[in-house]
């Protein structure tokens, strides 16, 4: 059920959970176990990245392939915040199991990470299917502001502890040791915790409407394949949902390009030493949080669509300045304009696309959000592979993520807003 004022406690509890579920992405996905996996399992570091980015992979396409099925069994069952109690704890114990997996064991490693990850993702389904419930029409775009902010603060927060806990100490804090990488292992129990200890209030306070629930588990089922069935069938009538995911494909590649290549370029090109990308990412990271906040207003003043143009000529524009940069102080203005546009880049198409879900088909259409999200995803990093080998300069790889953005902005132009909001039956 839509709400119609602002439950304040329900408001900072959804929140919460972007707060309490970042650090995996940041410590596991991203800065501390993906470089540890890569040294540790594998012969070599380039072996080691090959079946890395298999496991990323394998995340991709089996949470795109889930997403909407599953999204439509939450829909018609009444199962959103079941589902995301389910996938919230496999997540977190996924997590605390990659601390018991010893170096060489590549298999198990990678079993434990992929199915951590992959539940990650199916949780970020049902977590964001709770936006256009809590949120006042007139509050979307600063309410999903709010959660990628504290998302941004939870994974720093967790970034710093682990660095000064269990990183760089001559001794790790409660005892673990550094033998066998313990300490760097270590920081997935953080995140274990922290998931679980965060996520707490958004089970207690955020409210589920089971009002549109059937009975019987085949009833169920078979409710929920006659959904997807009809949703295809009547794919004219959500005809600005699938400009906006047809848009989405392409910048969104464009962002998990920056996200996954920025540290290589800034140390590829201009031999950035670790402690400065250190201070890069904390810097992007607050420079990302803040943007998400403060934009999320200029969304509910001039809706989503022209908040997620803005934030594609920023980005498009921060490219321009990393291409063209012949020294670390441009590459950082760059880099921080990078930071400041992907925040309200990512809150800003949640909060459109919660703009225009039907009430009665939340969780199924951001199941195909989240598909729009990952379905191309190795195109970005595929081409940037491709340029960076035939012109044998990372420029050439950095400067193809303009074109993702162009796409993008030209497809995201067509979005007819004030239709979206009609179909869905929800007021601008």
């Amino acid at each position: 059920m839509r709400s119609s004022s602002c439950d304040r406690r329900a408001v900072f509890s959804w929140c919460l959970y972007d707060f309490a579920n970042s650090p995996f992405t940041t410590l596991v996905v991203t800065f501390i176990y993906a470089t540890y996996f890569i040294k540790a399992f594998a012969a070599d570091e380039n072996m080691g990245t090959v079946l890395w980015s298999r496991g990323v992979t394998i995340t991709a396409l089996a949470s795109a392939m889930l997403s909407p099925f599953l999204g439509a069994i939450a829909d018609r069952g009444g199962f959103r915040k079941a589902f995301l109690f389910f996938f919230t704890a496999v997540a977190a114990g996924g997590s605390a199991m990659l601390y018991t997996i010893m170096p060489g064991r590549t298999s198990a490693a990678l079993f434990w990470f992929v199915t951590a990850n992959i539940a990650f993702e199916m949780g970020e389904v049902f977590y964001n299917a709770f936006l256009p419930d809590i949120a006042p029409p007139e509050k979307i775009g600063r309410i999903s502001g709010y959660g990628w902010a504290m998302g941004y603060m939870g994974g720093l927060m967790a970034l710093l502890i682990a660095f000064a806990g269990f990183v760089q100490p001559s001794v790790p804090w409660f005892g673990f040791s550094k033998e066998l990488g313990e300490n760097i292992r270590a920081t997935n129990l953080l995140v274990a915790v922290w998931y679980a200890l965060f996520c707490i209030p958004i089970f207690l306070w955020v409210k589920e409407d089971r009002s549109r629930a059937c009975s019987g588990g085949e009833k169920i089922l078979a409710s929920s394949v006659k959904q997807l069935i009809e949703t295809f069938h009547e794919i004219r009538r959500y005809r600005q949902i699938v400009r906006l995911l047809a848009a989405r494909l392409f910048y969104n590649d464009g962002l998990i390009t920056i996200f996954a290549f920025s540290g290589i370029y800034a140390k590829g090109t201009f031999h950035f030493a670790d402690s400065e990308l250190l201070i890069l990412a904390i810097c992007l990271n607050i420079a990302a949080g803040l943007g998400a906040y403060a934009m999320g207003f200029w969304d509910d003043r001039l809706g989503g669509k022209r908040t997620v143009l803005i934030s594609l000529a920023g980005l498009t524009l921060a490219v321009i300045f990393a291409v063209a940069a012949q020294g670390k102080a441009m590459l950082w203005i760059g880099g921080l304009l990078a930071g400041i546009f992907s925040g309200p880049n990512q809150s800003a198409s949640r909060s459109l696309m919660g703009r225009f879900v039907p009430t009665d088909k939340e969780n199924e259409f951001f199941g195909f959000f989240a598909f729009s999200g990952k379905a191309t995803a190795f195109l970005g990093p595929f081409l940037f592979g491709v340029l960076t080998q035939t012109f044998a300069s990372q420029r050439a790889g950095v400067a193809a993520i303009i074109v993702f953005f162009i796409i993008g902005a030209c497809l995201l132009a067509k979005v007819d807003e004030a239709e979206g909001l009609r179909c869905a039956g929800r007021s601008a």
